[in-house]
Order: C-alpha cells, then sequence, then structure tokens
C-alpha cells in the first residue's frame, strides 16, 4: 500500500493544523488530510485533535469524515446493501459518507441468490492495496468465533434473521440482534433465500453447542390456512364452482394447485367445516 493510501479504512485521532476555505487541514503522519468544516463542531480550533474516519475519495486522496463507521477493519457486523451492479457487485452503508463495494466474485454466483436493496450483509472492511474500502464478507470460522450462544427457550419460537452463507443442503444464518447461529436443511425451505434477506425463521431443535436448527416451512396449521385460502380465492375466481373434489387425483391437484392430496383435502375439510364450500356430483361449490 502507498504511503498516500496508509490508514484507509481506520478510526484516528488527528491534529488541526490549519483552515483552509471551507475545510479543515488535519495533520496525518507527513500527509494533510481534508475534513469538510460543515462535519466539524463548530468550537474547533488550531490544535485541537479530532477523532475521525479515513477513506480514499473519488479521486483516490486519503479524506478524512466525524461520520464513524458501525464496522472497521477486524471487526464485524451488518451493512445495509443500497445498490447492485451485475458487473461490480452490490454496495452498503456502513454508516458513514463513504459507501463501500462488495465485490461480484464474493457474492453468490446464481444472481438470483445475490442481496437485494435493503437487505444487510454480515461483513468487516479490507482495503486493497490502492487503499480502496472494500467489504469482505464473514467466513464460517470468524463466524463460530463471533455468535452467540442460544437458549433452549427458543425452541419452536419464530426469530429474525439474515442468512450469511448459502449452500446447496442448506442456508446458515445469524439471528439479528443477538447474533444466534441457525442451520435451515434445504427440506425446511421451500426455496433458497437470498444472502441477507430478512426471514422469520422457527426454531425446530436446540444444540449442545449453543447453535440452532430452524424452518423457513410454515407450521402445519399455518399451512392449512394458507392452502384453504389459495382454494378459496380460486373457487371464487371461477366463478364458485371447480370440478375438483377430495376424489380428484393426486396428479390433478398437484397440477392445478400445487399440492399434495393430503393437503388438498385438508384444507377442504376445513372449507367446510367453516360452511364455505359443499361438495355435489364431482364439483366444489361455494356455498350459498
Amino acid at each position: 500500500m502507498t504511503e498516500l493510501a496508509s490508514g484507509s479504512g481506520e478510526i484516528v485521532k488527528l491534529r488541526v493544523k490549519a483552515q483552509e476555505g471551507s475545510k479543515w487541514v488535519l495533520a496525518h503522519n507527513e500527509l494533510d488530510i481534508p475534513l469538510n468544516a460543515s462535519e466539524a463542531p463548530e468550537d474547533l480550533k488550531l490544535d485541537d485533535s479530532i477523532e475521525v474516519f479515513l477513506f480514499m475519495d473519488r479521486r483516490g486522496n486519503l479524506s478524512a469524515t466525524t461520520m464513524l463507521p458501525t464496522i472497521q477493519k477486524g471487526t464485524f457486523g451488518w451493512a445495509r446493501v443500497i445498490k447492485v451492479s451485475d458487473k461490480e457487485g452490490v454496495f452498503v452503508d456502513i454508516g458513514t459518507s463513504k459507501e463501500v463495494q462488495v465485490k461480484a466474485e464474493d457474492l453468490p454466483k446464481i444472481k438470483e441468490l445475490w442481496p437485494a436493496n435493503g437487505d444487510h450483509l454480515y461483513m468487516t472492511l479490507r482495503t486493497d492495496r490502492d487503499g480502496e474500502l472494500l467489504g469482505r464478507l464473514a467466513t464460517e470460522d470468524r463466524v463460530e468465533e463471533l455468535y452467540e450462544d442460544a437458549p433452549e427457550t427458543l425452541f419452536n419460537q419464530n426469530i429474525q434473521a439474515r442468512p450469511y452463507r448459502l449452500l446447496p443442503v442448506g442456508t446458515f444464518l445469524l439471528s439479528v440482534p443477538e447474533n444466534y447461529r441457525i442451520f435451515v436443511h434445504e427440506s425446511e425451505r421451500v426455496e433458497e433465500p437470498r444472502l441477507g434477506q430478512d426471514l422469520s425463521v422457527r426454531i425446530i431443535d436446540t444444540k449442545e453447542d449453543g447453535s440452532l436448527n430452524g424452518s423457513l416451512l410454515p407450521r402445519k396449521h399455518e399451512r392449512l390456512g394458507d392452502d384453504a385460502t389459495s382454494i378459496f380465492r380460486y373457487l371464487n375466481d371461477v366463478g364458485g364452482r371447480m370440478p375438483f373434489t377430495d376424489k380428484s387425483s393426486p396428479e390433478e391437484i398437484s397440477a392445478m394447485f400445487t399440492m399434495s392430496k393430503a393437503a388438498f383435502k385438508r384444507a377442504l375439510g376445513k372449507l367446510m367445516k367453516e360452511g364455505k364450500i359443499v361438495q355435489i356430483d364431482g364439483w366444489t361449490e361455494v356455498k350459498q
């Protein structure tokens, strides 16, 4: 790293050397670092010390800001995605005036699994040889050092979490804000979530090592309600009458409703119990 780039990504205390127009000049080793006067305390004066965050600006010059980041080099935290670029990767907000890039090669190979605007990445900061700030995603080894032991009382509870590692066999997540480590097996999800997506995870097992197993599938009674709602909505959309009953074949049911025959029968039973439908001569009808 060049002398000009040294210090980028760090929080330091610097001495106020001079004031030039709308900027204060801070002394950093042999370098003069500009700080916008609008960011400085009103009572700042020459020879004061001020805590600032150093970064490379768009022109490649080392600059300072009093807006200190929520994460630094060597520390991990959540950063909100504010822009997505197919070629460059994503850019995140770390709580300061400098947005940070997470490069495309550090993201999932499948672009549909890239984080979207508003998602959050668990990461730290790094700098390249030119001092440019970049994001580095947390590895499994680092997460194992950082996650908190989860209490057994979380069993069968829903907690908020975000994926930090995606694998075909399952999804690894961290809870927010506690940092409990959760694994969701691929059989416990309908589809693979995005990296950093906000999710509600149902805890299905608490492990001796303090981690958790979770599910992204609804509970049975919740699935029943969703299936019944879908069927009743379809009935109303087609005029209140459909040629599907609990005697229909599994293939017909799967093709039309994307659910198993057992789930279809349970949903029809719920609707009949609620007095919303009747089955007559091979047809299901909305009860008048």
